[in-house]
């Protein structure tokens, strides 16, 4: 391992934390464990983004739909936990 560590250097450390063993020859369970990893970590959608040449006004169209969509996912988790919270003192804070 340390050999390993050395021969990449700081140029790919990552991508020893990326390796996935496979048990009992289940190829399958060791690619969806794989892709999960590399789903949560953006690679997939970084490799999605630039496969082919994205013009200018779909990239700003990309990220003002990406802002607008963040700030609609933020409010509507607030208000979904604040649906779901139980056992309060007051259930309606502010309403007396």
């Amino acid at each position: 391992m340390f050999l390993t560590l050395r021969l990449l250097g700081n140029r790919h450390p990552s991508f020893i934390a990326r390796t996935v063993f496979v048990k009992n020859n289940n190829v399958d369970d060791a690619c969806r464990l794989l892709n999960r990893i590399l789903g949560k970590e953006g690679i997939l959608e970084q490799f999605r983004l630039t496969r082919h040449y994205e013009k200018p006004f779909q990239t700003r169209r990309r990220v003002n739909h990406e802002k607008c969509k963040a700030i609609y996912n933020e409010d509507m988790e607030r208000k979904i936990q604040f649906v779901l919270r139980k056992n309060r003192h007051e259930p309606f804070p502010g309403c007396h």
